[in-house]
């Protein structure tokens, strides 16, 4: 059995996608479906059950968890939203649960899996390293990073790291995020924007070392992530906190261009002001700095941001049937 914590969100179910190409169904979702949209990304996929998240913790803390030949678990259960504000619920839902989910997996022998984030790495003045050593210099500039920031240090401070292994993931996009609302990819806003009305608006940029729409990120497919996560279940001697991004950091210019090429459509962008409550904690520069990740031999190899743009367009956003 694998479980599968966040397992109807985006990289969650993209996951159990994966899981299904490889021909396992023995899956334990775990969520909290609520009133959201995000029960669609599970249509199409194969698993044997569905548990809502307070229930699978609460089974935890009671020690009533009693799964035969659980094989892994992958924990990408978390509020993902970089603008949350509720810091009790963030300390909660991203760090407590994280914190005792990786202690049952440990105490059972299980491999664990889980998401941290590239938001741990704040404005970027530090750099993007995911060398161990440097971790407790890191300083997030959202409380959501905050939060991933501090089960890496958890982690590391209780002798984890040596056989779990954590993912910092970057800007990732793909299928299966239609139920994001603002948190959306620019992939996907930029399609339904042009779709309406043939134009994508952009932010401009308030540093003067990047022109408007200048502003870079290390854009990186779903697809490719959870190629990565297969990996990193199947090889237990991969251990410790990874970088999972291209390597190769790209505009919000050239990734509009891509989404107007993948359309057959000519490129018409609007630079418009950013909102004052985000100039002051806005990333302008990401990067994934790869080499520590292909060093264990995990396959790193992945598509360009033009052909990852073009499969999520002509292949998803473009049918009917989006999903994966």
């Amino acid at each position: 059995m694998y479980i599968v914590t966040g397992g109807a969100g985006f990289i969650g179910s993209a996951f159990i996608w994966k899981l299904n190409s490889e021909g396992i169904d023995d899956i334990l979702v775990v969520d909290n479906l609520g009133e959201s949209e995000k029960w669609k990304n599970l249509v199409n996929r194969r698993y044997n059950d569905y548990i809502h998240k307070e229930d699978f913790r609460h089974m935890m803390d009671e020690e009533a968890l009693h799964f035969d030949n659980v094989e892994a678990v992958i924990h990408l259960g978390a509020c993902s939203s970089t603008t949350e504000r509720d810091a009790d619920y963030l300390m909660d839902n991203n760090f407590h649960y994280t914190c005792d989910l990786a202690a049952w997996a440990a105490s059972k022998g299980i491999r664990f899996i889980y998401a941290s984030s590239a938001a741990t790495y704040g404005n970027g003045s530090l750099g993007f390293d995911d060398d161990l050593g440097g971790i407790g210099r890191l300083r997030p500039i959202n409380m959501y990073g905050y939060s991933k920031q501090l089960f890496d240090l958890w982690a590391l401070r209780h002798g984890l790291l040596d056989s779990i292994a954590g993912i910092k993931f970057f800007n990732v996009f793909g299928p299966n995020e239609y139920h994001k609302g603002d948190m959306t990819s620019v992939v996907f806003k930029s399609f339904h924007q042009i779709r309406e009305t043939g134009r994508v608006r952009l932010f401009k940029s308030y540093h003067p070392d990047y022109a408007d729409g200048g502003q870079k990120r290390d854009f990186v497919y779903v697809k490719d992530c959870v190629d990565v996560l297969w990996e990193l279940v199947r090889d237990r001697e991969v251990n410790g906190i990874f970088n999972l991004g291209t390597g190769k950091a790209r505009t919000w210019n050239d990734l509009v261009n891509a989404v107007f090429a993948a359309m057959n459509l000519p490129p018409q962008i609007d630079y418009i002001e950013m909102p004052e409550s985000l100039r002051g904690q806005y990333q302008y520069f990401t990067e994934a700095r790869m080499g520590k990740l292909r060093k264990t031999g995990i396959d790193a190899n992945f598509r360009t941001l033009e052909e990852s743009v073009a499969d999520y367009v002509q292949n998803h956003l473009q049918v009917e049937n989006p999903y994966l």
